[in-house]
């Protein structure tokens, strides 16, 4: 089955101009954006707390420092004793390296004069540190006074110094570098970006990975509806073992639109079809009598009918040839009236009264014909009368023309166990095969491609039997007749309905 041509197209999936758009990328893009945030402000926290913990670790021992040196109230003179003594006693009992000591930290201590000089401290002249830690500190005084703790830059290393006011009122510079914490927290910092890095790869892999798996069936959708414009009306997007519920309700919705889409797609070629051969068979059965009808007058024109009798002849043809136009048209229109689904004007009809009065036309019509009906009793139905006998009148039109004058036919007409009326018409004739039978409700269809009549009795016998909501079916085989049953549904009966008897559709 293939679709017009103006549906012919590809849907455009994977090209590389939509590749960096794909629903894949943004997911992976997002997730990769929001872990790099998230580690960013992780590490950002980490290392302003691993920061201010180590600071505020030397602040602490340096503010201790200054206020035991401050409380002891010693002059420079003093320390410089305590210093001398200390040294005697390191002589006296010098420690070996590392046994129960910890190395001393990368400290500076340097006693200034008011001017803010270093001084030469226990006999020691200052170091280019020392000097250089005097300089940076421009009002040493003040600094006394602070509570808190300065950062300072003494050879382009970081410093934390305090200073201490001593008894005699010089100032004493106490710091402590801060190299170490840095170096401590860049290599924090590596270890948390590349700790991080790694966690952004995985993610991307893990991301891309489960975003295939799960938008597998979105991938499915789209080479099903590719087939499908394609010309493969038949497709359907195939399910999957760990559906997930969002995309697995997509898929079957999906797949009930490409049904209701095939379906509606061979409704209408078969319409489309119907349509062309409807309008082909309806020109030749028109043609045809025009074309006699026309001949005819020719005739007349040219003088070819020199006779009475002749244009008696010519005439009477003529009106038959009309009269057959009539009917077709007749029933032309009732096709296209019971298509538009009309209301019918229902009311309590007698069904067997109608068979009675249809079988009598038959016997008046065909005396030798052996007629059997079975139609006791009143069988009441809320139909349109006018419609039912056109359906009876058919039925007994396509037994008469189509069957020699001497087959049986029997008519019945009952009910069934749960209230429906079946009306059947057997004969015994020559039967149909297989293939015509199944056409025999198509218009303009005649058995063997011949024979008499329109082809839209049995058309309109199945238009006016659906417009009851009844269904009509047919048995046959060739050699033993054809049976046709109407069956019409069982119905309550309308307000106001008089008529007696039980009720039926």
């Amino acid at each position: 089955m293939t679709p017009p041509s103006r549906v012919r197209h590809r849907v455009p999936f994977h090209g590389p101009e939509h590749r960096t758009r794909s629903l894949r990328s943004k997911l992976t893009l997002v997730n990769v954006v929001l872990l790099a945030l998230g580690i960013t402000i992780a590490t950002a926290v980490s290392l302003f707390g691993l920061r201010h913990y180590l600071l505020d670790s030397i602040d602490t021992e340096l503010t201790m420092s200054r206020d035991g040196l401050q409380r002891t109230e010693l002059t420079i003179n003093q320390i410089e004793s305590l210093s001398s003594l200390a040294a005697i006693v390191e002589k006296i009992s010098p420690r070996r390296p590392g046994a129960g000591s910890l190395p001393a930290p990368d400290s500076v201590f340097v006693a200034v004069d008011p001017q803010g000089r270093a001084m030469n401290f226990a006999g020691v002249v200052p170091s280019e540190r020392q000097r250089e830690l005097a300089r940076t500190v421009t009002d040493p005084a003040a600094l006394s006074r602070e509570r808190g703790v300065r950062e300072v830059k003494v050879g382009g290393d970081p410093y934390r110094v305090v200073g201490a006011r001593l008894g005699d009122g010089s100032t004493v510079l106490i710091s402590t570098s801060t190299k170490a914490v840095h170096k401590s927290l860049l290599l924090a910092f590596k270890f948390d970006a590349a700790a991080g890095g790694l966690l952004l790869v995985l993610l991307a892999l893990i991301t891309l990975v489960n975003a295939n798996r799960t938008l597998r069936p979105l991938g499915d959708m789209v080479e099903t509806a590719t087939a499908i414009a394609e010309g493969d009306l038949t497709r359907r997007v195939p399910g999957r073992h760990d559906p997930v519920t969002e995309t697995e309700q997509l898929r079957l919705a999906l797949n009930a639109m490409l049904q209701q889409v095939e379906s509606a797609y061979v409704t209408r070629e078969r319409s489309a079809a119907q349509l062309r051969r409807f309008v082909a068979d309806a020109s030749h059965e028109l043609r045809t009598p025009l074309s006699a009808i026309r001949g005819y007058l020719q005739l007349s024109a040219k003088g070819m009918l020199s006779t009475e009798a002749e244009h008696a002849r010519a005439l009477a043809r003529m009106t038959d040839e009309a009269d057959r136009m009539a009917r077709l048209v007749d029933e032309l229109l009732t096709l296209a009236r019971l298509d538009q689904r009309p209301v019918l004007r229902l009311r309590p009809v007698d069904l067997s009264r109608l068979v009675r009065d249809a079988t009598d036309d038959l016997r008046a019509q065909q005396p030798d014909r052996p007629l059997d009906v079975a139609a006791a009793g009143a069988v009441l139905v809320r139909a349109d009368e006018s419609g039912l006998r056109q359906v009876i009148g058919n039925l007994l039109t396509n037994v008469r023309v189509h069957t020699p004058a001497d087959a049986p036919v029997r008519v019945e007409l009952g009910r069934s166990e749960a209230g429906e009326v079946r009306l059947r018409v057997c004969d015994e004739g020559p039967g149909m095969s297989g293939e015509d039978a199944d056409r025999i409700f198509d218009r303009f269809f005649r058995a063997g491609g011949g024979g008499a009549g329109s082809g839209l009795g049995m058309a309109i016998v199945h238009a006016v039997v659906r417009s009851h909501g009844g269904a009509v079916s047919v048995r046959t085989a060739p050699g033993t007749g054809l049976t046709v049953t109407v069956t019409l549904p069982r119905a309550r009966p309308a307000p106001g309905d008089t008529a007696g008897g039980p009720s039926g559709t």
